[in-house]
């Protein structure tokens, strides 16, 4: 039975993954995300049923739409694997199974919340270079509602996390009211005030180092391939910063839940 409630965890993940290739396109268009039926980006073609299965279709279709033939971007069918993944690990670190407690899936399902909103920053950062204020808010109302769940049902202390989601409010104030432009360095402090509240600091502390690393070597490798074929080389500025730091605190978080679970 377990191994059922496994495979329907990966299959919610690949859906939701399918979900996040959605939005992440979408968001920055300021494009529905929920009623907008699917379609194809260069023929605008609505997509049919077979069309929207998560993997399989783009297994079946040989990585073309059916319409206009033009090549589907292999990133759609590696987010919704890595999303798949993701929530199977987590499943996994948590112990979770058929005889798990009401409580255990509940956090669970903050996690898959939480999951979301960073593979969204992430996966809109990498491609933009700029992390979304909708999806932000996103965090900030689920930050809300886990504080309400530790404080209610877990009565756990939540005194420092209403201090991390004041400092978001106070850089979302700021940007909103009294910035013309967003900026970008704002935002991913609003981005670490979230993580702190769902992964904690510890989490976060190692989660910034591990991303310094990661851009430090991305840099390094990126400096000999330009100076290599005399092209021009990547500047910090342009680094995504907040995509990287997803990754490394998904990592990060992963760890440490197999590790207290």
């Amino acid at each position: 039975m377990n191994v059922i409630l496994y495979i329907m965890i990966f299959l919610i993940g690949i859906m939701f993954g399918s979900f996040y290739t959605l939005a992440t396109y979408r968001i920055p268009k300021k494009q529905d995300i929920t009623h907008t039926h699917s379609y194809c980006p260069n023929c605008n073609a609505k997509l049919g049923f077979f069309e929207l299965i998560p993997i399989l279709s783009y297994i079946f279709l040989g990585g073309k739409c059916k319409h206009c033939k033009q090549k589907i971007s292999p990133r759609y069918i590696i987010f919704e694997v890595i999303s798949g993944i993701t929530f199977l690990l987590f499943a996994i670190a948590l112990n979770l199974n058929i005889n798990s407690s009401v409580m255990n899936f509940i956090y669970f399902i903050f996690i898959c919340l939480y999951l979301t909103f960073i593979f969204l920053i992430g996966g809109i950062d990498k491609e933009k270079k700029y992390i979304e204020k909708s999806v932000l808010l996103y965090g900030a109302v689920i930050s809300i509602l886990y504080m309400i769940y530790l404080y209610v049902i877990e009565h756990s202390s939540i005194y420092r996390y209403i201090i991390y989601l004041i400092l978001f409010l106070v850089f979302y104030i700021i940007e909103h009211f009294l910035q013309k432009k967003w900026s970008y360095t704002n935002c991913i402090l609003m981005l670490l005030s979230i993580m702190v509240i769902f992964t904690g600091e510890y989490v976060v502390i190692n989660t910034i180092i591990i991303t310094l690393l990661a851009i430090s070597i991305c840099l390094l490798i990126n400096k000999f391939k330009n100076r290599k074929n005399n092209k021009i080389e990547t500047k910090i500025n342009d680094i995504p910063f907040g995509y990287f730091l997803t990754i490394s605190n998904i990592i990060m978080f992963l760890l440490i839940t197999f590790i207290i679970s």
